[in-house]
């Protein structure tokens, strides 16, 4: 019996399977994220096209799919789950994803993906990764001319920035 994918330690007949088979539907927002890294990891891409909000026109199934075909799907690892009440119906699951490309290379997907239920089913919505936003400085930028912030006297340039 072969472990799912997505982490949760029951085997893939027993998790993610039915997802993908369309036997069941997930339950949740995080039960439809893990089934959605299952489905990269066993090229499940028409499920991954089927789980997206109703009318999404940015997916690119043939970009997911040589994602999914070129990446060795190497772990999942779940930050956070939010999700309301029963019958509540948005959710968002922070989560981590390793993968390594053809060279061997590893990356880090993580994103906070966002879920909408629709009619009693799941759909992912869209993600924002982390990450990715501005760097912004703590401490302002000091010039090299400028006095170092150490406060020994000197220039930046030939103290500190040295």
């Amino acid at each position: 019996m072969e472990q799912c994918p997505c982490g949760t330690g029951k085997t893939y007949e027993q998790c993610c399977e039915p997802y993908h088979t369309a036997d069941q539907h997930p339950a949740s927002a995080q039960d439809l994220m893990r089934a959605r890294y299952s489905a990269f990891v066993k090229n499940q891409i028409k499920f991954i096209a089927e789980t997206h909000v109703p009318g999404t026109k940015d997916f690119d199934v043939n970009e997911a799919q040589e994602w999914a075909t070129t990446s060795t799907w190497k772990g999942l690892e779940v930050i956070s789950s939010k999700q309301g009440q029963p019958g509540h119906k948005q959710g968002t699951v922070e989560f981590k994803a390793l993968y390594a490309d053809q060279k061997g290379n590893d990356y880090l997907h993580h994103e906070i993906a966002r879920f909408k239920n629709i009619d009693d089913k799941w759909y992912y919505e869209d993600g924002q990764i982390v990450g990715t936003g501005p760097i912004t400085r703590s401490a302002p930028k000091v010039g090299r001319n400028e006095p170092c912030p150490c406060g020994s006297g000197k220039k930046f340039k030939k103290c500190c920035g040295a």
